[in-house]
This record gives structure tokens, sequence and C-alpha cells, in this order.
């Protein structure tokens, strides 16, 4: 299996860009498709992106698209989630996630494998 653990996270205000990293040990990290998702308190875990074995291919929830970037260094065995023009709602804990199965999925019951979390908080 593989353990994922994620930094970056902090407190920003509106407008600001934060990058968040994800390092797996373990397993290969081109094993997986790879995604970001986040939890904000009193409500469910959502994806927020994800990023094919290869990076060939990146998918985005519609609340992020255009303003934040996932990406992979798989010689690094990092994961990336660049996000710029923050908004208070972006204010959650993000979860690095990694996908056995053969197609990348938006499901968090999809996702095999999962860090610990980061927090990151937007302020006015």
């Amino acid at each position: 299996q593989v353990q994922l653990v994620e930094s970056g996270g902090g407190l920003v205000q509106a407008g600001d860009s934060l990058r968040l990293s994800c390092t797996a040990s373990g397993r290969t990290l081109s094993n997986y498709h790879m995604g970001w998702l986040r939890q904000a308190p009193g409500k469910e875990r959502e994806f927020v992106a994800a990023i094919t074995r290869s990076g060939g291919m990146t998918v985005y929830a519609d609340s992020v698209k255009g303003r934040f970037t996932i990406s992979r260094d798989n010689a690094k065995s990092t994961v990336y989630l660049q996000m710029s023009s923050l908004k208070l709602e972006d204010t959650a804990v993000y979860y690095c996630a990694a996908e056995i199965s053969a197609i990348v999925s938006r499901r968090s019951s999809e996702y095999d494998y999962w860090g610990q979390g980061t927090q990151v908080t937007v302020s006015s």
C-alpha cells in the first residue's frame, strides 16, 4: 500500500495563493490515480481535483475550475494542488487520496488510501 502525507496548508487571505503538496511512500505513485478532496466544518467531504496516473488528464470540481491546478511529479512521488484566487468558501481540511481502479473518480468512496489532511483557512 501507499502512505500519503500532505503539507502546505495554512492561513491566508482571500485572493491569495497557496500550494499543497502530497508526498507518497511505499508503493510507486505512478500506480495510482490521485485526487484532492476537502471537508469543511459541518459539511460532507467533497471532490476538488484529480489526475490520472501519467498526469495526462485532470478533472476539477466546478467550484475550483480555473482557480486550482493539480499536477504530479512521479519521479518525486509528489502530487501538488496549486490554489489561486482563494475564497472564504475554500476553507477546509484538504486530503490527498490515491485510487487503484482503472477510471479516475470524483467519488470519495472510490479512493483507497488517504493522507491525514492539511488545514487551509481563508480569511477576509
